[in-house]
């Protein structure tokens, strides 16, 4: 299989070396933890000369013997090389039974720079802080980006690219296949076997045939006002009972596992989170494809899942926004920054252009305001909100 260098990703991880913190690469399964970490190490054997290196990956049958953690403890010390950088870089690190308590004591010893990874369902992020008494530094590691895309495939025109993008989704262990029927039979494979196990498993899921029906209709509804009621009631109309409870911890069990991102709503004039009406965008938009199939696609909403989680992996914190009865697809926020979007498929005709362009004209502060659109052109302004191309902003170039 092809590898790309994901810089910013990179980027973070070298910035991190020598912090005394455990670093934690988490993010949904086949999104490229595994190659960021054997980047990690390659990078470190040829750039640090003074450096031990001691990696493990659990997906290795070589490692089956370190399956419990007095055994990893053992040949972690026994590899370690007095007076050298010692890193310790270990690969789905939730396969060995006890591995918090290894990597506790390795962490207090001082010892070792320590980088991991693990399944998606059992680091969690709001798990890190229970499992490892010492202090720990998370890198959320998402699908390709369109960039990335580009990068892979050598860059071509950016229009093309786009359209196979927004087909083929960011989980590049589809890419090698020529089909496409085949790659959403790949990306089926990985959602139903390897997350929806991992929950299962993780959670003691007595019902998965419900939890699949549940992630159905939240693929269903991505860029839909969502809740545990609405699929509750929805569920129980076509056969299935099943409690608001239960639909509610399902729910928090895909968010846990990277499959979908809850993003709440704000209300610009109040200045306040409502507490009711999030939306739930899909780490990939193309596993819907993968498991609903691609007939009346609504590419509007296809591609506002794609700018959501394009936003996550730029640093920014998502809110859907609220002025008044209209509606902002998206505030985004890092730090002293504020970007107010809109999301159209097309915004050709004046009436739709309108419709997108009027809650943007509607918010009074200064803060940058801008549709993203399939414009095909350069960006341009139109009473201080700037129009840009989606493809063309998915791949920084506007």
């Amino acid at each position: 299989m092809k590898l790309i260098n994901r810089a910013s990703y990179m980027d973070t991880l070298t910035s991190l070396i020598g912090v005394p913190d455990i670093k934690v690469i988490t993010g949904i399964r086949r999104s490229g933890k595994s190659k960021l970490l054997e980047a990690l190490r390659d990078y470190v054997e040829a750039n640090l000369p003074n450096s031990n290196v001691i990696h493990i990956n659990y997906n290795l049958d070589e490692f089956e013997n370190l399956l419990e953690y007095h055994a990893l403890l053992a040949y972690v010390k026994d590899h370690r090389v007095p007076g050298k950088q010692n890193f310790l870089l270990i690969d789905e690190v939730q396969m060995c039974d006890g591995f918090e308590r290894a990597i506790n004591s390795l962490h207090a010893s001082e010892q070792y720079d320590i980088f991991i990874t693990g399944s998606s369902a059992f680091l969690l992020s709001s798990d890190l802080s229970t499992l490892f008494t010492g202090r720990t530094f998370e890198i959320e590691v998402f699908p390709f980006s369109f960039e990335e895309y580009r990068l892979y495939g050598d860059e071509g025109e950016v229009d093309r690219d786009f359209d196979e993008y927004a087909r083929t989704g960011g989980m590049s262990g589809s890419y090698p296949y020529p089909l496409q029927e085949r790659r959403y039979q790949y990306l089926s494979n990985v959602f139903k076997t390897l997350i929806v196990r991992d929950i299962v498993r993780r959670h003691n899921v007595r019902n998965e045939s419900a939890l699949l029906r549940i992630a159905d209709y939240m693929m269903d509804n991505v860029s839909n006002i969502t809740s545990a009621r609405n699929i509750t009631d929805a569920l129980n109309a076509d056969g299935l009972k099943i409690t608001n409870k239960t639909v509610g911890a399902y729910m928090g069990y895909l968010c846990d596992a990277f499959a979908f991102y809850k993003v709440r709503r704000y209300d610009i004039r109040g200045k306040k989170y409502l507490k009711s009406g999030e939306k739930y965008y899909l780490a990939d938009h193309a596993f819907k494809y993968a498991l609903l199939g691609t007939r009346n696609m609504d590419w509007g909403r296809v591609y506002e899942n794609m700018v959501a989680i394009e936003l996550l992996r730029r640093g920014y914190e998502v809110y859907v926004g609220v002025l008044y009865k209209k509606e902002i697809d998206f505030i985004a926020i890092k730090r002293s920054e504020k970007l107010y979007i809109q999301v159209s498929d097309d915004i050709s005709s004046d009436k739709t252009f309108e419709r997108e362009i009027s809650p943007l004209l509607s918010i009074g502060d200064a803060y940058p305001k801008m549709i993203l659109a399939r414009t095909h052109h350069e960006a341009t302004d139109r009473d201080g909100v700037q129009i840009v191309d989606l493809a063309r902003w998915l791949c920084g170039e506007a």
